[in-house]
């Protein structure tokens, strides 16, 4: 989907997304001290909203300019603040070492267009800072539940961990899953997670 697709998709009334914030956020984030986090193609601003909340900096980027404008009525009337930008992840610069936690979630693009997003994010976090990458992983269309279906927007722990090409220290990288309610009951979705800590 392009991002007048996306824009189509966010202009609706309803959330695309939860009000709440990704269930893989809280645990992983919740030890650090609040400072300043980019949310990388953000959305609707679900996980950048939360920081917010709990004292964090936050700075919400997305290509889709409905979803930006979405992110900051909802965090208006939550009554927190943020930063919010129209930007393309890929292609435009997101700061030099200006963040302190950076958040890559659920951003399924291409092999080289994923690696250009992540080292975009590498640049944009300071040396010691938390980067947190989740998505869909490549083993979801045969054992998993949902998400897409292109096996070229897929990636595996593995991708990241060479993506990141020793930049920073991983601390986590595997598979997790995560349950879906559907109409035949709960289902299983299969994930990526990778936390790591961009080196000194």
């Amino acid at each position: 989907m392009d991002k007048h697709d996306w824009d189509r998709r966010y202009a609706k009334e309803d959330l695309v997304w939860s009000a709440e914030p990704n269930r893989f956020l809280v645990p992983e984030v919740g030890d650090l001290s609040p400072g300043r986090a980019l949310d990388v193609a953000c959305g609707e601003g679900r996980n950048a909203i939360w920081l917010a909340e709990r004292g964090w900096d936050v700075t919400g980027v997305d290509f889709s300019k409905v979803a930006i404008e979405k992110a900051a009525h909802i965090a208006a009337t939550r009554g927190v603040q943020g930063t919010w930008r129209v930007l393309d992840v890929v292609h435009e610069s997101l700061g030099v070492e200006a963040f302190d936690l950076v958040l890559i979630f659920y951003l399924q693009l291409s092999a080289e267009e994923r690696r250009r997003a992540v080292q975009n994010a590498l640049v944009a976090l300071r040396p010691g800072g938390t980067l947190l990458v989740v998505g869909h992983d490549s083993s979801n269309i045969e054992h998993g539940w949902g998400g897409p279906q292109d096996p070229a927007v897929l990636y595996g722990p593995d991708d990241i961990v060479a993506d990141l090409e020793g930049q920073a220290e991983v601390e986590r990288a595997e598979r997790v899953t995560r349950p879906v309610e559907t109409e035949e009951g709960t289902k299983l979705a299969i994930d990526v997670l990778v936390r790591a800590h961009k080196v000194l």
